[in-house]
């Protein structure tokens, strides 16, 4: 498993019956998880202490509860290694189906893209279903030129804020609000390429003009297409995966299949996964987040 394990400003204090107890800031909150299957005793202390709860609902969906929160607040993270380090800031709010956000074990990802760019010069990445622009700060924190795509005009201009407030706010990242798939067909046309490609696709979406995204039936499509994108010198392809039916193989699977078999280089696949703070016979558990599937051109 890939662990984001290098936060200072956020944490999963514990978890249990179906939420996780975490620490963002100076803030804590309760928030669904529906990995959470198990009961711990609700031990930790802070379980008393939350500033805010999300509640899902049986109908669907659910709403905060807010008991002490600021309808804004701010972490940072720090990218790579003492000398050669950068400090990313976010800015975070409660908002739809219990984000904040930032999904922070997308650092441990953040972190190898930082390292893989740092190592090269004159990079361009493409950051697709780019969110509010976790990996679009940290791609460009390293020196590299960002085309941000996402189909959500918020999302976007939360992004934006999110680079003024990481010191990014002149580096060379180009915001868009547009469907993924139609620009990236787009790009293909214009004989656009990229060095580097993230793709954070939903599992359900729509586009700015109402388009229609089902991961299960897209998202293979869409990667082929963004082979054709990729450089002569391109040097990785990342895609994330919260769908349960993406698991690793099948994004080393599609990778395969599409990337390496035309570009060479070779794939690997993994969970990603956060560490809890609440010990288990001796040892810190693992929450796991999703999975991640890498393409990289050399070693």
């Amino acid at each position: 498993m890939w662990l984001a394990d290098g936060w200072d400003e956020y944490e999963v204090i514990d978890t249990s019956s179906g939420e996780k107890l975490e620490r963002w800031g100076d803030y804590i909150l309760v928030r669904p998880d529906p990995q959470v299957i198990w009961e711990t005793g609700h031990k930790a202390h802070e379980w008393k202490q939350k500033n805010a709860h999300y509640h899902r609902s049986s109908k669907g969906g659910g709403y905060w509860d807010f008991i002490d929160l600021p309808e804004q607040w701010r972490i940072g993270y720090r990218l790579g290694q003492t000398g050669n380090s950068y400090r990313l800031s976010f800015n975070l709010k409660p908002f739809l189906f219990k984000h904040t956000g930032v999904f922070p074990e997308q650092a441990v990802n953040w972190e190898w893209m930082y390292d893989r760019i740092l190592r090269s010069k004159g990079f361009k990445v493409l950051n697709l279903f780019a969110y509010t622009g976790g990996a679009t700060v940290a791609c460009a924190a390293a020196g590299a030129e960002v085309v941000h795509v996402d189909a959500a005009k918020g999302m976007v201009q939360w992004a934006k804020e999110n680079a003024a407030v990481s010191g990014l706010g002149k580096a060379h990242i180009r915001y868009l609000v547009d469907d993924c798939v139609k620009f990236v067909k787009r790009e293909i046309r214009r004989g656009n390429r990229y060095d580097g490609i993230i793709m954070d696709p939903p599992s359900y979406g729509r586009g700015p003009s109402g388009e229609i995204w089902k991961i299960e039936e897209n998202v293979f499509e869409l990667i082929s297409l963004c082979s054709e994108l990729l450089s002569d010198s391109a040097d990785f392809f990342l895609i994330n995966s919260y769908t349960t039916g993406l698991q690793p193989a099948v994004l080393k699977y599609m990778l395969d299949l599409a990337v390496t078999s035309v570009h060479g280089g070779h794939t690997e696949a993994d969970e990603i996964g956060l560490p809890v703070r609440a010990e288990i016979m001796g040892d810190r558990p693992v929450l796991p987040c999703g999975a991640s599937g890498r393409w990289v051109s050399r070693g």
